[in-house]
């Protein structure tokens, strides 16, 4: 007799088939488009640590106060989706002495600076549109492209308004959780002017003085997360000074600390966001392919030797030998 090929070996066989197409479409087509940067980021990473600030009230600096820097950013939904493919971020930023805290106003803090960081949702770079203010550049900023390298990257300081190279260190891990780690440091750099009265530049006879804003950093330090590009721990050493016009020292001190580094709290976000998305992305692009590749082939594999099986099989010779002997010779 003729066999068939059932129903459930095809089955089998098309469900392979659709597995070892969708392994690669995962891995090279949809974990791509999943690790992009969010549009509808609201995130608030404080910094804590120790130092000297200019008092405006006493007019002089003093030493050994807790600072608290403030980092808030908030994605424009609207703005991002008229760009097109990029992520419009609004950041604020204020630095806070424990008298300035809670401040009702943010203006009120002893700094605060308002800006917008539009990047490219795939590559992290910046965008110029979409009324970015500063013009940013670089690699990095708020946080590292996705499938972080080991190699140096060139991070954008909004106090210095340039990029600063960070090296690669090697990895940290944070809250048990491992990182890729950079650093770097920024020598005495003139990053602006700004009027005051003549006396804090070391000009008495002066009402008024332009003096030159400098900014330097002890050292900045970065741990990042190898997937996602979030920054896991962060660490600055400010200094802010300022300078008579043409002076070749620092005259006044506004802000002055060795480490200031992110909260208990900002780091356990940070980690438990890292091992969210990271997972999320480990299992689009491996463990779901890896796993539909694997299971495709053998079902794929059982499928059509089954198929094979149940194929119609010609009639053997010796079948059409035995058939006509039993009809005996024909007579009229």
């Amino acid at each position: 007799m003729r066999r068939k090929a059932s129903p459930f070996s095809l089955v089998t066989l098309g469900v392979g088939t659709f597995l070892l197409v969708l392994a690669p479409l995962l891995a090279w087509y949809v974990e791509p488009r999943a690790a992009v940067n969010p549009i509808d980021i609201d995130t608030t990473a404080v910094y804590t640590g120790t130092g000297s600030v200019f008092d405006v009230e006493e007019v002089r600096t003093v030493p050994d106060q807790r600072i608290t820097i403030t980092q808030r950013v908030r994605g424009n939904v609207a703005d991002s989706e008229r760009s097109g493919k990029a992520a419009v971020w609004d950041v604020t930023t204020s630095v806070d002495t424990d008298k300035s805290l809670p401040a009702a106003d943010p203006h009120d803090a002893l700094d605060f600076t308002p800006h917008r960081w539009v990047n490219d949702r795939r590559t992290n770079r910046p965008v110029h549109c979409c009324g970015e203010k500063p013009y940013i550049q670089g690699e990095a900023y708020l946080k590292f492209p996705f499938d972080v390298q080991r190699r140096d990257y060139r991070w954008w300081d909004n106090t210095l308004g340039k990029t600063v190279t960070l090296r690669f260190q090697g990895v940290k891990k944070i809250r048990g959780y491992e990182g890729y780690r950079f650093t770097g440091t920024v020598p005495a750099t003139r990053n602006g002017t700004r009027l005051v009265p003549g006396a804090i530049v070391d000009q008495p006879e002066r009402p008024q003085v332009v003096a030159e804003e400098w900014y330097a950093n002890h050292g900045i330090e970065l741990v990042v997360d190898q997937a996602t590009g979030r920054v896991l721990f962060a660490r600055t050493g400010p200094r802010q000074t300022l300078r008579a016009p043409g002076g070749k020292k620092d005259a006044a001190v506004l802000l002055d600390s060795r480490k200031i580094q992110f909260t208990a709290d900002t780091q356990k976000f940070a980690v438990d966001q890292a091992k969210k998305d990271s997972g999320q992305l480990r299992l689009v692009g491996r463990t779901l392919p890896v796993g539909a590749g694997v299971l495709g082939f053998v079902l794929a594999a059982v499928g059509a030797v089954l198929v094979a099986r149940g194929r119609p099989r010609p009639e053997s010779s010796a079948s059409s030998a035995s058939f006509e002997s039993s009809q005996g010779p024909l007579t009229l």
